[in-house]
Parts: structure tokens; C-alpha cells; sequence
């Protein structure tokens, strides 16, 4: 089984559940992530609900990268420090006001909506999406990452085993609310009993 993320037309930029854009539900004690890089603010790209990916499941994952020098932070590499993912597992009531400097926010929010298509193949389940429905496809929840090019999954930085798959992205609905996978697609990963995560994209 595939689930696809499809576009569920905008939505409000602090709406709770699964979007992209917007700005993040986190604790009361985060703070907005600044790359290692070039030590600008970060970009948010996403939440994830983890209900959406397991009856029962509990908590939202966070997409970050950094924009303020597209290319030049190695933003795709899970580990340079020029992206981030975080797990909050509880009290995600606080919405952070982002940083005034840098490039912080995509230019919209977009709602998610999910669709469950038979198979395990996410680029298969994608065109048999297209041909019976024009809403757009922008990413899968869970299942198995599609990759375009090697595999790359992470090892949690705690325990040291391969990290468990998300999310699957694709830039997004239009130019004005993408965010810049090179033209490929972001994949996100984390371990629960450590309550790390990662990120990373690929094109």
C-alpha cells in the first residue's frame, strides 16, 4: 500500500496536522534552527503528522534547510548543517515567530490530504493518481523511499541503526510555495526510541 500526500488547496499558515509551508507547531523551548554553514536562520519546508503514518501514532517531524546560500551549505547531506529535522513527540502547541533575518518561510502554506493506492511502487502509485484525479501529488507518507539516485538512509546519531523512513517530498504545488529540491525530492527519517531525526534531498 502507497500513501500518497496530495494537495488539498491552501490553508492557514499555523493549521495543525501534515502540511508544508506555514510556520511549525513545536515545544515551548525550541529555537528556530540556524545552518552550520553560514549561520543564517534556516527555511521551513514541512510538518508531518506521525498519525498520519500509523493508526495511533503521536508527535509532528519538522522539515528545515537552508536557503540563504541555495547550493552552498550542502543542504542535501543529512549531516553538513545545512538542514534540519526534529521529532516533538509532545506539547506541540507553541507556533515560534521565525527570525526577521534570512530566508525563513516558503510562500504559502498547502494542505495535505492522503490517498491510499494498492502496490508499494511510490512513482507507479503516483501516475495511476494522475490518471484518475487532478489534485497534485506531493510527496508519500511511510512505505519505502523512492530514490533518485542511491540509497542513502540514515543512522541515527544516538544508537547508530539505519533510521526509519516518513516522508517523501516533492518540491511542491507551485513556484510559489516549492521548496528547492534541485527539481528531485526530500526524504525524511527518524528514530523513535531515540527521538532523533534527519533530512536530506536528492535530484
Amino acid at each position: 500500500m502507497v500513501k500518497l500526500m496530495t494537495y488539498a488547496g491552501p490553508v492557514a499558515d499555523d493549521a495543525p496536522g501534515t502540511r508544508t509551508g506555514g510556520v511549525p507547531h513545536t515545544s515551548r523551548e525550541f529555537e528556530w534552527p540556524r545552518c552550520r554553514q553560514c549561520a543564517g536562520p534556516m527555511q521551513f519546508l514541512a510538518q508531518v503528522s506521525l498519525a498520519d503514518i500509523e493508526p495511533g501514532g503521536v508527535g509532528l517531524l519538522s522539515l528545515f534547510m537552508c536557503q540563504n546560500d541555495p547550493g552552498l551549505c550542502g543542504e542535501w547531506d543529512p549531516t553538513a548543517g545545512g538542514n534540519r529535522a526534529f521529532l516533538f513527540e509532545s506539547d506541540t502547541a507553541h507556533t515560534p515567530v521565525p527570525p526577521d533575518d534570512g530566508e525563513t518561510l516558503l510562500g504559502g502554506a498547502s494542505a495535505v490530504a492522503c490517498a491510499e493506492l494498492d502496490g508499494e511502487d511510490y512513482p507507479e502509485a503516483g501516475e495511476r493518481w494522475h490518471q484518475r484525479s487532478d489534485r497534485e501529488v506531493l510527496g508519500q507518507l511511510g512505505g519505502r523511499p523512492a530514490w533518485v539516485q542511491d540509497d542513502e538512509t540514515p543512522t541515527c546519531g544516538t544508537c547508530g541503526r539505519p533510521m526509519a523512513f516518513v516522508v517523501q517530498l516533492e518540491e511542491g504545488h507551485d513556484r510559489r510555495t516549492a521548496a528547492n529540491f534541485g527539481g528531485g525530492c526530500g526524504y525524511a527519517f527518524c528514530c523513535r526510541p531515540c527521538t532523533t531525526a534527519a533530512f536530506l534531498f536528492q535530484c
